[in-house]
């Protein structure tokens, strides 16, 4: 499975950015798809999630401001995000969950994309 992500760049405090992750491949199922962030010097942080039957999470940190959506249909999963700040500078990262046919079973596996750089100036 091959994750790309797009829609990273450069934003002043209180513009928005869309970002947007499409998976590919062969004989799997996608569960739960996520979107991860990590500042330099900082951990990998869970940003956003939603399941297969559309249940969203997110960071408190991000509550009210962002807002992830899936096209099942497509494999796709984007995140909007408003009011942006300074501190939502970092690069994020799209990662899915999926069933994948190996064989004759199925197996679970997580993927994740390459990264793209959010950038946000004061």
């Amino acid at each position: 499975v091959h994750l790309v992500e797009s829609g990273g760049g450069l934003a002043q405090s209180g513009e928005s950015l869309r970002l947007s992750c499409a998976a590919s491949g062969r004989d799997f199922r996608i569960k739960d798809m996520s979107w991860y962030r990590q500042a330099p010097g900082n951990e990998r942080e869970l940003v956003s999630s939603i399941t297969d039957d559309g249940t969203t999470d997110y960071a408190d940190s991000v509550k009210g401001r962002f807002t992830i959506s899936r096209d099942s249909a497509r494999n796709t999963v984007d995140l909007q995000m408003n009011r942006l700040r300074p501190e939502d500078t970092a690069v994020y990262y799209c990662s899915c969950s999926v069933r994948e046919r190996i064989m004759t079973t199925t197996l679970p596996r997580t993927y994740w994309g390459q990264g793209t750089q959010v950038t946000v100036s004061s």
